[in-house]
């Protein structure tokens, strides 16, 4: 789709899905994805749903689009995973449910498990280590 394509109504509802998986929306997201919206949508800087999910701590979200196809694994742009992010943000629940869909924890740059090393949480490095 180029630029051309793009109106200012699309815009607004992108606007709106980033929205819910930044705010935990995870029935109104999930109904979205379940209407054809891509469960691996990006933003401008690369940033998935999920990532935008985890970095603000929506375990439920983030399961919900797992289930529906999301790329535990997508890095931004800047090579960032969202088990990573989840890392960093010290967010276990979350942590959780992206192992349990698949996230790999050497994933990304940095990885999740240097990501713990580096901010010596030593709880989420043995979950990550299992």
């Amino acid at each position: 789709m180029s630029d051309d394509e793009i109106t200012p109504e699309m815009l607004a509802l992108w606007a709106r899905i980033f929205g819910f998986a930044r705010e935990g929306r995870t029935a109104e997201l999930a109904a979205y994805v379940d209407r054809g919206i891509p469960a691996n949508l990006t933003n401008d800087s690369g940033d998935s749903l999920v990532m935008l999910a985890a970095y603000h701590g929506h375990a439920a979200t983030v399961a919900a689009l797992i289930e529906r196809g999301a790329d535990p694994n997508r890095e931004n742009d800047r090579g960032q995973s969202p088990l990573a992010g989840a890392v960093f943000k010290n967010e276990p629940a979350v942590v959780r449910a992206l192992l349990d869909g698949g996230a790999d924890p050497r994933a990304g740059q940095p990885s999740a498990i240097d990501t713990a090393k580096m901010f010596g949480n030593t709880d989420l490095l043995t979950l990550l280590e299992r």
